[in-house]
């Protein structure tokens, strides 16, 4: 009797879409116990030692069940974790209906003439500068902050950021870090959608008026990571 229902819930667990695949890994959508769900699966490195690869994988997997966990307990919007599987150097995830990336609503939002310092995409940018204020003041760094990383649900100029993709993450206290977060999604922000450069300032100037003076030593601290950077392009 119990058969069925076994056979039935495997090949559910096996009947998995690939969404997309990246350097680190795969992104299937799949059914996994009555949830829509998003299955990460990462790849083994060959070029590493297997014992130092799974060490490394397992390390990186526990951290952003962590990071994901610890950003829901503090009231910002992630992926809910269902499972860690070491095994099969798989998470998975809680998977968000209808979502689109905050890259492809910009892309959309600029085809439908709206330029990037409209009042939709400048509140775009304080609420992602809100939010990522919240998310250092809990000293959580993303390690990989981009557009596509963030989500939208429908409505979706109203809806409220998820964040994602926090395999890179890590828990420190120190600007320094905070403040490469910032700058690694400056970068991200400035290569990838043109005409930004006021959208980017302001939600700086977001995160530097909203979060204080540990976020002032923060934006202090970008604009010495900015100068390494150009140092860095002019130099090798």
């Amino acid at each position: 009797m119990l058969q069925q229902p076994l056979t039935h819930l495997l090949q559910h667990w096996m009947d998995r879409e690939l969404v997309t695949q990246g350097a680190e890994g795969r992104l299937y959508a799949t059914e996994w116990l009555g949830h829509s769900v998003i299955v990460k699966h990462r790849f083994s490195k060959q070029y590493r030692h297997p014992d130092l690869d799974i060490y490394i994988t397992n390390e990186r997997m526990k951290a952003e069940a962590r990071a994901l966990t610890r950003c829901r307990s503090y009231g910002i919007k992630t992926p809910a974790v269902y499972d860690v599987d070491f095994n099969k150097s798989e998470i998975v995830l809680e998977k968000f209906t209808d979502s689109v990336t905050i890259r492809n609503f910009i892309y959309e939002t600029v085809k439908n003439k709206l330029t990037m310092d409209s009042p939709v995409m400048l509140n775009m940018a304080e609420r992602i500068g809100k939010l990522l204020v919240k998310m250092h003041s809990n000293n959580i760094i993303h390690g990989d902050l981009t557009t596509s990383n963030m989500l939208l649900v429908p409505p979706y100029d109203l809806s409220d950021i998820i964040l994602i993709d926090f395999g890179l993450s890590s828990v420190d206290e120190r600007a320094e870090d905070k403040a490469v977060d910032l700058y690694v999604l400056e970068r991200a922000i400035l290569s990838t959608h043109p005409n930004t450069e006021h959208f980017v300032a302001h939600l700086l100037a977001t995160y530097e008026n909203t979060g204080g003076e540990s976020a002032r030593d923060v934006i202090k601290r970008l604009n010495e990571v900015r100068l390494r950077g150009r140092k860095k392009l002019c130099f090798g």
